[in-house]
């Protein structure tokens, strides 16, 4: 049986680097948090000023400690002290061995690429680090960007839930289930 909670992830590739968001990452998370369009898809609200962004980093580590969710920032080996993005893995359910999860990568570096090697970072890690045995994702219809990231990352459309959940920003939406399964890649 699985377990995310029992280190804090620091997930390394040749093409990504998803580690602790730490006090001296607030200039680049303030850029992502700040700007409306990188909500478009995802729930939330902005933030209008770095102090609520230096709280939120207080909290990563809480919610971490609560097993409740954990946020990892998204940086390129080239530069590892911009943040370019935040992975989340939340909800994660011990009886069924299941975790979901969620990213958002900064405006001006979309379509490089980086989404789809996030994802396949995460794979990774939850299947032979953390042992997990399904992971999902929730999209909106409309994302079809982020449908390509989960699709290239060999992640099965499930259906779609109708009028199903309350994203904060947006209201109530039809979300795309997607999943991935151990089972899949062996």
């Amino acid at each position: 049986m699985g377990n995310p909670y029992a280190q804090f992830p620091n997930i390394v590739t040749d093409k990504v680097i998803l580690r602790k968001i730490e006090d001296t990452d607030i200039d680049g998370l303030f850029e992502i948090y700040s700007n409306k369009n990188v909500f478009t898809y995802i729930p939330g609200d902005i933030k209008k000023n770095k102090d609520t962004v230096k709280n939120m980093i207080g909290h990563f580590e809480r919610d971490f400690n609560k097993r409740k969710i954990i946020y990892l920032g998204i940086f390129l080996p080239e530069e590892p002290n911009k943040i370019v993005g935040v992975a989340e893995m939340f909800e994660y359910d011990d009886k069924v061995n299941r975790i979901t999860i969620g990213y958002r990568i900064s405006e001006r570096h979309w379509g490089k690429g980086i989404a789809t090697q996030t994802v396949k970072a995460m794979v990774q890690y939850l299947f032979t680090t953390a042992g997990i045995n399904r992971i999902q994702a929730f999209v909106m219809p409309e994302n079809k960007k982020s449908q390509e990231v989960l699709h290239k990352n060999n992640f099965v459309k499930e259906g779609i839930m109708r009028q199903s959940q309350f994203w904060k920003g947006i209201g109530v939406v039809d979300l795309v289930v997607y999943s991935l399964l151990h089972s899949d890649l062996e």
